[in-house]
């Protein structure tokens, strides 16, 4: 049975069992900072089980990816050396949400094993925890489970999600390969050998662990169950190894053709084989190789393949043309990964060509450190220099080292690593964190949503050091803390707002507006008069500078959303930056953008603003949101009431945003991108005006062209053709000027046989020229080969200003044997401070001493002496 036929008769099966087929989940978790990656098939379903996430069933089955290879769950070191470690696998699974629990838990799986699958029952094995009597019973006497296969254990059949929450005692079922394979059963102290496989992991939450530890009924237990696609086949193909099944045996023959390297049972092809299904997978669903996080992990397990690549003999890029055989596997399971399957080579070549001179020249120094060796263990200060130094990675270093017999000073790697740290930490500047330093009650209302000017009271001054204050006098900088405030604190890439606040007889200028633990601080100086704690004021934004800054800020959602739409899903937005002079977006993305992408992406945001859209604000519940299909960084923590902005025609960007924005997208006026460049490895940035100081731009342009129009004598839309004809005019000239040198040089030539002299009947012309450059010394050195006849030349060129020297040296065909241009060209090069090659008749050479030329050339005929006896 392949393996897609397991895939698809599982969840045929559940599903004629009253369970609703869920797609896949994204292998980035939705919602759940404490996830690096979906490690698991209840994962898409965590919010389910706690009931913050209503469906409209009650009884699910799904196809899971799961990628396991940071954190907590890290199998990365493992895979390709043991059967059944992957990066990335399938996990089948059926749920239950507050519906049927053990009985009918059980009853699935038995069936789905012994009558769909027919596996015989006396190779199944059954545990249950220690304390479940429930199960037990049921297993032994509805079941009939021989209770010579049946064991109770402890911690390995208790299931929780965290210290704290859901939690369960678990069922497991395993598979026992026959007394041929070693091993024992699960509880024996053979437990780790590989006779008896573990296949199905049948969950029974019916405990909620408080903070005490203690465990609590829940008021409607539910089934989470996971079984490994990858081992079930291995089961039901007769194998042992997870690698030998079909669906790996394919991809394990196309690396061997990208490689090759035709030995399929190699580990390092296994490791590329199981890599490319993470990598690939991970590229969909939208992460791209960079230096933090989830795109750490990717390139990490990507260089790792490509190493093993290098290691079979791979010269080339080759881990991107597994991306084919890939989708001839799962594409028709997983069309994401088809539809991606474009973006996915092109992420993967860059990543393999970006990497390859890394890793050349990291595998040298590595080999040298390993070869000069004292002992068995690599110190922690070469594998640290290794890492920081020349970037190759820790666990690549890890890899050869294992295969060399040799292990790593951990510890050593690790403390050089924190030293750095430190490093970095005491060069940084953090702000001060005035909320921290006195004590400040409540929090500031934000009134400036949709008015410019408030009443306010002063609940908090405080001076520039970060101490408590009763009153700000004239001249004295400082912050001060509203009850209640109309000015925008920095936040989500937006500035704060600048302005003033007015007392009775004083005024205090506001030139920041930052927000720290709920409170807005007020960032300036008293201008005239005082400012005393509970005093009133009247709080005035600068209405240009706010008003420019919106203009900016609502461009920045509708430029997300049409890089989306140009780039595709991929991009993300990686940070912003947005004041009253321009905008600027970071995202991911994995190449610098094209002049023609540039302009669509620029005429999606104009036609959006020429659309003239009212925009709109909701505040609505995170589910509602996600629901509505709002852009978020849904790994973030947000609150459970959320503020949605929708902006453009027929919603065309939906996003979550704090920020203050247009009332209709025509008021950003237009927009126009001023640059795009790469600031991170996946992360590109632009930067765009809008409104006025787009206008400014337009005008300062057309001025420039017009002032171009006045040197050139034309008019300004004339301007292209006229620089046109003047570029081709200049090239006509460049053209006769080059005939010219020529025919200058060749009457030099003539002139210079005049100097050839003759070493033991060989002609030879040593000399300096002038007037001429480097790159004409070739064509000169030809024509006087063929003037000479017979004989030997070098000619040299200083050039004083640039500081360096020109050399070409010449030898006719019948003296080659006897005299090598290479070795000549680099007598004369030696002597000016540089070297050079070339073939026999020919070689040119470059130096940096041009005063030291003319004693180098008359080193020349004693040297030919020399070489001619």
């Amino acid at each position: 049975m392949k393996s897609a036929e397991i895939r698809q008769a599982f969840l045929t099966f559940f599903a004629e069992q009253g369970h609703t087929i869920v797609p896949t989940g994204s292998l980035v978790p939705g919602n759940d900072p404490t996830l690096l990656f979906t490690n698991a098939g209840m994962v898409p379903f965590k919010d389910v089980f706690l009931g913050r996430d209503p469906r409209p069933y009650v009884r699910a089955t799904s196809a899971q990816r799961c990628v396991r290879a940071g954190g907590k769950h890290n199998d990365l070191d493992n895979v390709g050396y043991t059967a059944r470690h992957h990066t990335f696998f399938e996990m089948l699974g059926n749920f239950s949400f507050g519906d049927y629990f053990k009985r009918d838990a059980i009853r699935f799986a038995w069936t789905f094993l012994t009558e769909t699958l027919g596996l015989p029952k006396d190779k199944l094995w059954v545990t249950v925890h220690i304390s479940d009597d429930e199960a037990e019973r049921i297993w032994k006497d509805e079941i009939g489970i021989d209770p010579e296969r049946f064991s109770k254990l402890d911690e390995d059949n208790f299931w929780q999600m965290g210290d704290t929450g859901p939690c369960g005692p678990s069922s497991e079922i395993f598979f026992d390969h026959g007394p041929e394979v070693w091993g024992g059963p699960p509880g024996s102290p053979e437990e780790d050998g590989d006779r008896y496989i573990e296949i199905w992991n049948l969950v029974f939450m019916q405990f909620d662990r408080d903070a005490q530890g203690t465990l609590n009924p829940l008021p409607k237990p539910s089934i989470d169950t996971g079984m490994g696609l990858e081992r079930v086949a291995a089961v039901m193909q007769g194998v042992h190894s997870n690698y030998q099944i079909d669906l790996f045996q394919n991809l394990l023959h196309a690396a061997a053709k990208a490689t090759g390297h035709p030995d399929t049972a190699t580990p390092s092809l296994r490791v590329i084989a199981d890599h490319i299904r993470s990598c690939a997978f991970l590229i969909a669903d939208g992460v791209l190789p960079s230096n933090e996080g989830r795109g750490y992990v990717l390139r990490r397990i990507i260089r790792r393949a490509i190493r093993h690549g290098h290691k079979l003999g791979a010269v080339e890029p080759f881990f991107h043309k597994l991306v084919e055989a890939l989708d001839a596997e799962m594409g028709d399971a997983y069309p994401e990964l088809r539809e991606a399957s474009d973006q996915i080579v092109r992420v993967l070549l860059k990543e393999e060509e970006q990497f390859a001179r890394t890793l050349d020249h990291g595998m040298g120094l590595l080999n040298a450190a390993l070869a000069e060796l004292d002992g068995k263990v690599l110190p922690g200060e070469t594998v640290f220099k290794l890492y920081d130094t020349y970037g190759f990675p820790f666990d690549l270093t890890a890899d050869v080292c294992r295969e060399r017999g040799v292990s790593l000073d951990e510890e050593g790697f690790q403390q050089a690593l924190e030293a750095q740290r430190e490093r970095a930490r005491a060069a940084s500047q953090f702000g001060a964190d005035y909320s921290a330093s006195i004590e400040l009650d409540g929090e500031t209302a934000f009134t400036g949503y949709d008015r410019l000017q408030d009443q306010a009271k002063v609940t908090a001054l405080v001076d520039s050091e970060g101490n408590a204050l009763a009153a700000l006098e004239a001249g004295q900088k400082g912050v001060v803390v509203l009850d209640r405030t109309p000015f925008y604190g920095e936040s989500g890439g937006q500035v704060g707002d600048t302005g003033y606040l007015y007392v009775d007889g004083g005024r205090f200028q506001v030139t920041d507006t930052q927000k720290q633990r709920g409170h807005h601080l007020h960032q300036g100086v008293m201008v005239d008069g005082s400012l005393s704690v509970g005093a009133n004021v009247r709080g005035e934004v600068d209405a240009s500078l706010r008003t420019a800054t919106i203009r900016n800020h609502s461009a920045t959602h509708l430029l997300h959303k049409a890089l989306r739409m140009v780039l595709g899903d991929h991009v993300q937005q990686k940070g912003s930056l947005v004041n009253a002079e321009r905008l600027r977006f970071d995202f991911s993305h994995f190449e610098p953008m094209t002049t023609e992408q540039l302009a669509e992406v620029e005429r999606l945001v104009n036609e959006q603003i020429l659309a003239n859209a009212p925009t709109k604000i909701e505040q609505m519940s995170l589910d509602q949101a996600k629901a509505k299909g709002a852009a978020a960084l849904f790994e973030a923590k947000y609150a459970d009431n959320v503020r949605v902005l929708t902006i453009g025609a027929d919603d065309f960007s939906i996003e979550l945003c704090g920020g203050t924005h247009v009332a209709r997208s025509g008021d950003i006026g237009c927009c126009h991108v001023m640059s795009e460049v790469g600031i991170a490895s996946g992360v590109r940035r632009i930067e765009a005006i809008t409104g006025e100081n787009a206008l400014a731009y337009f005008r300062e342009q057309e001025a420039r062209i017009e002032r171009l129009g006045e040197r050139l004598k034309t008019k300004p839309e004339q301007v292209e053709a006229r620089v046109e004809s003047l570029v081709e005019r200049n090239r006509s000239l460049e053209k006769e000027l080059e005939q010219l040198k020529a025919k200058l040089a060749s009457a030099a030539g003539s002139d210079m046989l005049s100097q050839v002299t003759e070493v033991n009947g060989v002609k030879l012309l040593a000399t300096q020229l002038d007037d001429v450059s480097g790159k004409d010394l070739r064509g000169i050195l030809d024509q006087l080969k063929n003037k000479i006849g017979s004989g030997v030349i070098i000619l040299g060129v200083a050039d004083q200003a640039a500081g360096k020297v020109s050399l070409a040296a010449g030898v006719t065909q019948d003296l080659v044997g006897r005299v090598k241009a290479g070795e000549l060209v680099n007598h004369v090069a030696s002597q000016v401070g540089g070297k050079g090659g070339g073939r026999p008749d020919m070689a040119q050479a470059g130096g940096n001493q041009p005063d030291a030329l003319p004693d180098a050339l008359k080193s020349v005929p004693a040297w030919l002496e020399n070489v001619l006896s």
